[in-house]
């Protein structure tokens, strides 16, 4: 732990290791880096020769001695040089500018395809805001501040390698003493490096953090306005804005502190070496040209030493970045280990002492469940919030895996197939109806079924007593219904994902709280789009509304993740227990 908080073997090997992944991107592209290192090193070599032609201007262009070719040949080489510094740099931020953005592209390509197979599990503990922010804010400071670092290290390291050439030649004595400033300069990165690397991995967390706080005001921004929590709202957003802002504040002052103390380091340097000069020009030992020569050369080497010395504070902060890159790039992903394909299932599904606990949760959610449900039956899970019911129902499109026990489908255990094979056999329609910013069409041909006919997907919007409606819209099938479907009711939100589940056409269907939060006349449509759904599949039907089960072939109660009795409708009322208490205050509720 020391070792990694001085800056020791173990981290600058991690670093590497982040360096040696990020150029993983570039490597592809070597063509268009090397025309932008091709840049570099062309606008790097002109730095050099402006000093020179001073020289030769002061030298030999002034008095009347001055040759008369250099009339035409100074103006022309001034213009030649910047014509070639032109070209070069153009090349260079094309070429830096294209690689940046293709690097972008190529990591937020694969952070998304990491993002979509990963576990249930991780969207359960991750923060919707902090994952957008490294999917927008983190990978972007990569790539960019890795350009610019990549700049700076190759075109500033030859500006000064090309700098202290022309010195060394004019007065080597001279630039003996210039060159002190490199140590002195390398101490003091060295010195910034650490608080650099952990500000900026802080600064990274309260972005998320912010990002978080606005992505809920927006999504919850109904109950945000009933509940009067504007006010609210606001400090939260204002205490995580101030903390990014402190953070802003400390990282500029860690950074801003290094240059005046190089300047100063340089400063020193120019007055020893003034010094030293002018003792020379008295023993005739420089000339007027060579020493205006040596001291624009010299000061032109200010530029390139403070970028070098800036570059490790930036390095630090695309590290940072990239360690949060790469984190999530190498979060673990749904396991999919099944080699087992199957066209269509017949849809029985089988719990054999099944049992499942959360990560990290004291008790288990589900313990010793054995069931059977037979090919088309319909079976309904009632019971208090917590029993269990979403737990079992998640387990047989494997969004969790059981922790004993196994769970079969048509005699086949779930975990041998492959996720896409076991996922086609099953149709979800859920309380919480998830839509997408798209047409209605796409909305019902989604995914797998982006392919199907128009007329399968009219077929599907008859049958969930939608296409009526949807008839009724200018754009019809083409109409974009928003985020989430904020255009349409909560009853055709509803219908337009039953006729989503209609469309696939799976074998086993699961309805969890599918029409609990819809009025009555919007609940009548539903359910009889779900009758229609419903029909020759096997159904598990998740409800709190025990009203909307009772023509359900079997009931099954569920508390403390066990089912604690089992049964049609009347013979569960005449059991007198848990599913007849719970009936009896659904219907004194729905009463009153």
């Amino acid at each position: 732990m020391a070792d990694d908080a001085a800056g020791g073997p173990e981290t600058r090997g991690r670093d590497r290791e982040l360096l040696r992944r990020l150029y993983g991107y570039v490597r592809p592209h070597w063509k268009v880096l090397a025309l932008g290192v091709v840049g570099m090193i062309a606008t790097a070599a002109t730095e050099p020769a402006l000093p020179a032609l001073f020289k030769v201007l002061l030298d030999d262009g002034f008095g009347a001695k001055g040759a008369d070719w250099l009339l035409w040949a100074l103006p022309l080489a001034v213009i030649l040089l910047f014509v070639v510094r032109g070209v070069a740099t153009f090349a260079m931020n094309y070429a830096m500018t294209w690689i940046s953005q293709r690097v972008l592209s190529d990591l937020r390509r694969d952070m998304f395809a990491r993002l979509a197979a990963m576990p249930a599990s991780f969207f359960a503990r991750e923060s919707g805001g902090q994952l957008i922010a490294k999917l927008v804010n983190d990978v972007n400071n990569v790539t960019q501040t890795l350009a610019a670092v990549t700049v700076v290290i190759v075109r500033d390291s030859a500006v000064i390698v090309g700098l202290l050439a022309w010195l060394f030649w004019l007065n080597w004595r001279l630039t003996l003493i210039a060159a002190v400033l490199i140590p002195i300069v390398a101490v003091m990165v060295r010195a910034f490096s650490k608080r650099m690397r952990r500000l900026s991995a802080e600064q990274m967390r309260y972005v998320g953090e912010m990002t978080g706080v606005v992505e809920e005001a927006i999504r919850c921004n109904p109950v945000v306005k009933v509940y009067g929590g504007q006010d609210y709202e606001k400090a939260r957003f204002h205490a995580a804005n101030e903390r990014l802002r402190n953070f802003a504040r400390r990282m500029t002052v860690a950074t801003a502190t290094i240059v005046p103390m190089t300047q100063l380091a340089a400063a020193v340097a120019v007055a020893i070496v003034v010094a030293i000069a002018l003792v020379q020009s008295r023993a005739d030992q420089t000339s007027v040209g060579g020493f205006v020569s040596f001291l624009t050369a010299m000061l032109m080497l200010l530029a390139p030493l403070k970028h070098l010395a800036n570059v490790n504070g930036d390095l630090q902060r695309a590290l940072a970045a990239a360690e949060v890159v790469f984190r999530f790039v190498d979060e673990p992903v749904e396991p999919d280990v099944g080699t087992r394909v199957i066209e269509r299932a017949r849809g029985e599904i089988a719990f054999e002492r099944v049992g499942f606990r959360y990560e990290g949760a004291e008790r288990s959610a589900l313990a010793g469940i054995d069931l059977r449900i037979a090919p088309g039956e319909t079976v309904a899970l009632v019971g208090p919030s917590g029993g269990g019911k979403t737990s079992l129902a998640n387990l047989i499109p494997r969004f969790h895996s059981a922790t004993e026990g196994r769970v079969l489908l048509d005699g086949i255990p779930i975990e041998t197939l492959t996720l896409a094979s076991l996922r086609a056999q099953v149709a979800w329609v859920s309380q919480q109806v998830m839509l997408f910013n798209d047409s209605i069409a796409a909305n019902v041909a989604y995914g797998a079924r982006r392919d199907a006919p128009r007329e399968r997907i009219e077929a599907a919007l008859r049958a969930a007593h939608l296409h009526e409606f949807v008839t009724s819209l200018p754009e019809g099938l083409e109409t974009v219904i928003g985020d989430n479907g904020i255009r349409l009711s909560g009853g055709q939100r509803q219908r337009l994902s039953i006729a989503r589940a209609i469309l696939k056409d799976a074998p086993v269907l699961i309805l969890d709280e599918a029409t609990s939060a819809l009025d009555n006349e919007s609940e009548r449509f539903v359910q009889a789009a779900l009758e229609t759904l419903m029909r020759d599949r096997t159904t598990l039907v998740i409800a709190h509304r025990l009203s909307t089960i009772v023509n359900a072939d079997r009931i099954l109660v569920m508390a403390d993740g066990r089912i604690v009795e089992s049964g049609s409708h009347a013979e569960l009322l005449e059991r007198d227990g848990l599913y007849a208490r719970l009936y009896s205050a659904g219907e004194a509720s729905f009463q009153s």
